[in-house]
């Protein structure tokens, strides 16, 4: 089964977008550190869809319980469960247009893999709501790594062809929290929520891209050849649904530069190596080199869209008009930033304690 993700930080996903509730057993984390369900709660809010920004009507409270692994405001060493549950739900769309896949969406491929038991409701297991766990997970870990100084940050760097240039000193966490977009770019956050409003309008959906960067990450993590540090990033980054692309530092656009423009040229600061860029994105080799880690998420549009689209009747054969009903994000961007940070931080983690910096014990 492919639920669990992680090797010594284990994060084990559970739920459907329209079941009893959505949640995460993180196995792995050390006993000993102090964990406050508001800080949890913090994280998990950020998730939360802003009207502004075309987010759902669908309004979850998300009040996060802990069921096991926390005692007295610490972690115990055992798993720890956490929970939201579903309390604003609404199937009844769903139940008229069972045998009619929606274009975009993974009904067809869920049926092809669980035949006529898939939970179909919202999407179930394949809905973006179970992301809620992943931010969930994406807090303890979090958490973790600042014990090393390991600070993790993601903003909204595209949606449509509207691209963001903010600068350094503005990508900090609370001026994109400022944003209904969580862009750092005050110019083009405002042409991007234009945009998700003329789109919504027309009953259709928008893509982008968000970036996250690691900071303050050691050189050497990563087990090459097969659990790489990009590979394993790129494996958590396309468990979110919707992303459909993956890149780091220059990416797609290192095709067309020359090795003498890619290189990172080496010098020392401070008596420590650093490059003088970071085409690499902060891995070499698939491994850590010490720079700061950038990569970037591509997001397809929303799938449920208003427009009448053509699909099919798996159950007659025959070809039918489908408009999407009940509540949709017409721009899921805005929402996957918390998610980004949640898995890179699950993944950095899992690493970390792979090479002996997360003990068993915070002392």
């Amino acid at each position: 089964m492919g639920n669990s993700f992680g090797s010594q930080f284990i994060v084990t996903s559970f739920g459907e977008s329209h079941g009893r509730c959505v949640g995460v057993v993180i196995d792995g984390c050390p006993a000993g550190l102090p964990i406050g369900l508001d800080e949890i709660q913090a994280e998990v809010d950020r998730r939360k869809p802003q009207s502004s920004a075309g987010g759902t009507g669908r309004r979850e409270e998300d009040r996060v319980e802990a069921l096991s692994g926390i005692l007295n405001g610490t972690s115990t060493g055992a798993p720890i469960c956490l929970l939201a549950w579903n309390k604003d739900a609404d199937s009844s769309a769903y139940e008229k247009v069972t045998s009619i896949p929606r274009p975009g969406h993974a009904d067809y491929t869920a049926f092809l893999k669980y035949g006529k038991y898939n939970d179909f409701r919202g999407g179930g297991r394949f809905s973006g709501r179970i992301t809620a766990g992943f931010v969930m997970a994406g807090a303890i870990a979090r958490k973790l790594l600042s014990l090393h100084g390991i600070e993790i940050i993601a903003h909204t760097l595209q949606i449509g062809d509207i691209k963001a240039s903010p600068r350094p000193a503005d990508i900090t966490r609370k001026n994109i929290d400022r944003s209904a977009v969580r862009c750092a770019d005050p110019e083009a956050a405002r042409k991007m929520i234009t945009m998700i409003q003329a789109v919504q309008k027309e009953g259709d959906s928008i893509g982008g891209t968000v970036e996250a960067l690691a900071l303050n990450v050691p050189g050497g993590l990563g087990e090459p050849v097969f659990d790489t540090l990009e590979g394993e990033l790129a494996k958590a980054f396309f468990a979110i649904p919707a992303a459909r692309g993956v890149e780091f530092g220059a990416g797609f656009g290192a095709a067309a530069m020359r090795g003498s423009r890619h290189n990172d040229l080496f010098s020392l600061k401070n008596k420590k190596l650093v490059t003088l860029t970071n085409h690499a994105g902060g891995i070499s080799g698939g491994l850590s080199n010490g720079m700061p880690i950038v990569a970037r998420v591509a997001f397809k549009p929303t799938a449920s869209i208003g427009k009448s689209q053509k699909t099919i009747n798996i159950e007659t054969g025959k070809r039918v008009d489908l408009s999407v009903k009940g509540r949709h994000d017409s721009c899921i961007v805005p929402r996957a930033v918390p998610v980004v940070e949640a898995m890179m931080a699950v993944a950095l983690c899992d690493f970390a304690q792979r090479a002996g910096l997360i003990g068993k014990i915070i002392l």
